[in-house]
């Protein structure tokens, strides 16, 4: 008779229902395999350590948990090919910044018009006066700027309120994400505020003019509020970066009034949940932003982004700069605005980001989030699924997190990567950071089914043996 082997005891909340030994085997046949599958990217990832920090472009692009980054030969609407000549359903698209497809085709036919015209003259172009009547029917602001990402959009909106109001500080909530503008490095560790320790070559404490509090925490919030110093409050509606934080019923209500209350003004970070809907989360949910921020998406992939203002908010800020000395403001680039960005916005907020494109994406996220559910359940694993329009994502614990410390509690980077991996190498590609997934309007419901057989098959082979 044989004695069963005894299912390791898991060291982490995150990996009860799995079996770690299995999963740790598992990990280092899909690394073999990998491996075996991608010669030319491993012989490129060689060519590249050569002259590449890192040897990659980004040293983001080493966080898939591979054994050498993978290198793309091309991309087309839901799709990615390889190197080697795979072809993967991608449901990791840019990390948001082909939402709505690889080279969707207005926006390659506008970058091909515009190609032979001219890419930059630090000029306004009549492109540019169609993009802001877009953006205001689109989301309800009637002035608008633009930058090259939204990392710098954040940076501007930050400058122009704190110049408009007086104020200093920046309030965010604990775990967010708003791109590399150095403000919003702040968290909450054992409920102080604490610079982030990841963050590279910061030279003055962040904590002097970055005040942070709990996503759902509208005590922390008002308090933090009352000191009367805080010019704005930057805020995805949800929170995305640290795994989905939905806010509870009734918060961005209450947390309107107690903004307006102490005089400070609300900003929101749109740029991953543009997934919601054409005009964003925050109008589909009546969340009235004093500005609102969009990066990534909105030229349908090539570097650009856009910040909006109330009619209000643009007036201080224009009596604000013409009030100042001459001189640099320190806000915008020589680049912002091109001809090529300018060009590509149009094309994608006109021709892309349509209702009808919407109706699909969301349609078959619904799908998607219910199939991830049925093969959690049918393996007994504690984890929960959220959804937000074409974003989905499944969590390692039984409930939704209610704010950045619980979400934060129960990330696994070493679990993430082994089903990312898992994943890869069965044809289907999701965002490296956490478990995010995004429908297109080119994905299929035939992808979709890969995405679920390929997690169902992972996952069968880290969970105990049935």
């Amino acid at each position: 008779m044989n004695t069963p082997t005894p299912t390791p005891t898991p060291t982490r909340a995150s990996r009860n229902g799995l079996d770690w030994s299995r999963a740790q085997a598992f990990l280092a046949r899909e690394r073999e395999a990998y491996a075996a599958r991608n010669p030319r990217s491993k012989a490129l990832a060689v060519q590249a350590a050569e002259h590449l920090l890192f040897g990659v472009p980004l040293h983001w692009m080493n966080d898939w948990g591979t054994p050498f980054a993978l290198h793309v030969d091309s991309a087309s609407g839901a799709h990615v090919t390889d190197v080697d000549g795979h072809t993967l359903i991608d449901f990791c698209l840019g990390d948001t910044g082909a939402m709505f497809g690889h080279a969707p085709a207005p926006v390659a036919a506008a970058l091909q018009h515009q190609a032979t015209r001219g890419y930059t003259t630090m000029l306004a172009t009549a492109d540019a006066a169609v993009v802001g009547q877009q953006l205001s029917e689109r989301f309800g602001l009637p002035y608008w700027q633009f930058a090259m990402s939204a990392t710098d959009a954040n940076r501007y909106i930050v400058r122009w309120i704190r110049a408009a109001t007086g104020r200093q500080k920046l309030l965010v909530f604990n775990g967010c994400y708003h791109g590399t503008i150095e403000d919003v490095f702040v968290d909450l560790v054992d409920g102080q505020p604490v610079q982030r320790s990841s963050l590279l070559g910061q030279v003055h404490d962040l904590t002097e003019h970055t005040v942070v509090v709990e996503f759902n925490d509208l005590p922390a919030l008002e308090a933090a509020l009352a000191e009367g110093d805080v010019a704005c409050v930057l805020a995805e509606p949800v929170m995305t970066n640290i795994g989905m934080v939905l806010p509870e019923p009734g918060f961005w209500a209450a947390a309107q009034a107690l903004i307006r209350q102490h005089g400070a003004l609300l900003v929101m970070d749109e740029t991953h949940t543009i997934s919601t809907g054409p005009g964003g989360y925050a109008r589909a949910h009546g969340i009235e932003a004093d500005a609102l921020v969009l990066g990534k998406p909105v030229g349908g992939g090539v570097p650009c982004a856009v910040y909006g203002m109330s009619a209000d908010l643009a007036v201080r800020a224009e009596r604000a700069k013409q009030e100042a000395p001459p001189g640099h403001s320190g806000i915008g680039t020589t680049l912002t605005g091109n001809m090529l960005a300018m060009a590509a916005m149009r094309a994608a907020l006109g021709g892309v980001m349509t209702p009808a494109a919407y109706a699909h994406m969301l349609g078959l996220s619904a799908q998607l989030a219910d199939g991830i559910r049925a093969v959690i359940t049918r393996h007994g694993l504690p984890w929960c699924v959220t959804q937000v329009g074409a974003r989905t994502e499944f969590q390692f614990c039984p409930a939704p997190p209610r704010n950045g410390s619980e979400a934060d509690r129960v990330l696994d980077g070493e679990l993430e990567h082994l089903i990312h991996l898992g994943l890869l190498n069965r044809g289907a590609m999701i965002t490296p950071f956490h478990n995010m997934m995004l429908i297109c309007p080119q994905t299929s419901a035939t992808d979709v089914a890969q995405l679920l057989d390929a997690l169902d098959d992972v996952i069968a082979q880290i969970t105990p043996p049935r």
